[in-house]
């Protein structure tokens, strides 16, 4: 026996369900051949951590089963005891989207939960951020270096004089030109630039640098009415309209006499909108204000166990609370489908899902991409063997709440409650489209370990296992491997989770992420053809 199954940690095994034929190896560095389980099962494979073991001998076409769903077929006898892994297994045909159920799930209203606060930052439009930053929107891939180089100068020049002002982020992307921009689709990221560009965090200030001859013109991105008008600028920022002006720094412009006078016009134009940001405060809100997106990334098979459902307690907390929680990534959830089209709060909102479901399924078609293809190596190294046995683990994040509301990719959220916020399941896409629904903190739940992070909103990052965690000690916020190690429940992590949010949304305590500024860039979903 190794170390990591000694008489102070004898061998370690999860089930996820009593009907379950397999189990997942919990001790580090997993168990050498021989070790004998608890149960009195003697292991005939190594089984590295994460990975399963056949409690039963499974007969070759039977289905394995975890979370008492078939997440594969046995393509040959695989005897109990035995390490089960990708290789030996069918996986199952993906669920149609016909004849599913549709809100048939009638759960007990779960107890207002009432009293928590935290302090954040009111704006004009009703929605509260969790940070006070100044965003510069761009038009075009083209001027990102400019801006890149203006918002260093704003940084070092500039914002020692605002105190009260957390960062200047450019939101770089590379949509703009060189695209269908008429094109149906093209709605997607150009609603999802929009609504970032609004979202909560930057306090209704909106500051636009374009290049001045690109497709995506500033008066398409932010047509005249959607920009929120913001109670400290004066009328003679807005004009007798009483209609917010556009601000727009175009480097094409003539007025633009070399490098430094674009660098100059928009650091006069920032200048402004710090001023203005600087003058908030922040002031006790209910905890109904949040906004919270939760999503998981480099994922194993702890992620189901430990960390997601954790996030999946926290998950209801907040509900019952009154605040919002988006849960994402369409191809890690698509294999369960019918558990959430049943959790709909109504059969409208279960279509709503099914639609959004179908339209991913005829855009993969039209790339020929396989649904297996979701699953990265990185996911079967540590344990996950398909799409299937992924999505189990991956809607667990929902917790319990019946799901409220759907919302398409760059759209806002309008509603409180659980929401399924339909995005690709990249990371970085996923994240984009949270910010564009007004997302004003993040969870994040990894495995594998992953040092993920945005610029415009706090993340909280969440391991999965404790090994994990001890070695991305200043990475990783909260350690869920406890619960596989016996030392936290999943409702203890669940009500940590909880309250760290609201110290976080607070601004009292920084991420690691926000700490070490780990910023990854904006992806905007552009299903669009390219021209």
């Amino acid at each position: 026996m190794t170390d990591s199954a000694s008489p102070t940690r004898p061998p370690l095994t999860v089930q996820m369900h009593a009907a379950d034929n397999v189990a997942i190896v919990a001790n580090d560095g997993g168990l050498p051949a021989g070790t004998v389980l608890a149960s009195g099962l003697t292991l005939v494979d190594r089984v590295p951590q994460a990975h399963k073991v056949a409690l039963e001998d499974i007969p070759q076409g039977a289905a394995v089963r975890r979370y008492n769903v078939p997440i594969g077929y046995a393509i040959q006898p695989i005897p109990a005891g035995s390490w089960v892994h990708e290789r030996l297994l069918h996986m199952p045909d993906a669920l149609s989207l016909e004849g599913l159920p549709l809100a048939t799930v009638r759960p007990e209203p779960l107890p207002p939960l009432t009293g928590y606060t935290f302090e954040g930052y009111r704006n004009a439009d009703g929605s509260v951020g969790t940070r006070n930053i100044l965003a510069i929107t761009q038009t075009v891939q083209c001027v990102a270096g400019v801006t890149e180089f203006a918002v260093a100068r704003i940084k070092a020049e500039l914002l020692p004089r605002f105190p009260n002002v957390d960062d200047v982020v450019a939101l770089e992307h590379t949509y703009g030109c060189g695209v269908a921009i008429d094109a149906p689709d093209a709605v997607i990221p150009i609603r999802t630039l929009r609504n970032i560009s609004l979202n909560p965090n930057f306090g209704g200030e909106v500051m636009v640098v374009s290049l001045g001859c690109e497709k995506l013109q500033p008066e398409r991105l932010l047509p005249p009415g959607s920009i929120p008008l913001v109670d400290e600028r004066s009328v003679a920022d807005v004009g007798t309209s009483a209609e917010p002006k556009l601000d727009v720094v175009c480097l094409q412009d003539d007025a633009h006499v070399g490098f430094m006078s674009m660098i100059d016009s928009v650091m006069r134009q920032a200048e402004k909108h710090l001023e203005r940001l600087n003058a908030r405060r922040r002031e006790t809100v209910p905890a109904a204000e949040l906004v919270v997106g939760v999503q998981c990334g480099g994922s194993d098979a702890f992620s189901g166990v430990t960390a997601n459902p954790a996030v999946g307690f926290c998950t209801d907390l907040l509900v019952r609370a009154g605040a919002t929680v988006m849960f994402s990534e369409v191809t890690e959830v698509r294999d369960g489908i019918d558990q959430l089209t049943s959790r709909a709060s109504t059969p409208e909102v279960a279509q709503a899902m099914i639609r959004e479901m179908a339209w991913y399924d005829a855009y993969l078609d039209k790339g020929r991409v396989d649904r297996s293809a979701n699953t990265t190596p990185g996911n079967k190294k540590g344990g996950l063997s398909n799409i299937v046995e992924k999505a189990m683990g991956s809607i667990v994040k929902s917790g319990s709440a019946p799901i409220s509301g759907v919302v398409s990719p760059g759209d806002k959220a309008t509603q409180k409650g659980l929401l399924y916020a339909a995005t690709p399941a990249s990371d970085f896409i996923c994240g984009t489209l949270q910010l564009a629904a007004g997302m004003n903190l993040h969870v994040f739940t990894t495995g594998r370990g992953t040092p993920y992070g945005l610029a415009e909103v706090p993340v909280i990052k969440v391991a999965t296992r404790s090994d994990l965690a001890r070695r991305w000690h200043d990475l990783m916020d909260i350690n869920a491997g406890r619960i596989a190690d016996g030392q936290a429940t999943i409702a203890d992590v669940g009500w940590e989770m909880f309250h760290l949010m609201l110290e976080v949304a607070s601004g009292r305590k920084k991420t690691w992420a926000e700490q070490w500024k780990l910023h990854n860039a904006l992806v905007l979903f552009n299903p669009a053809p390219v021209t």
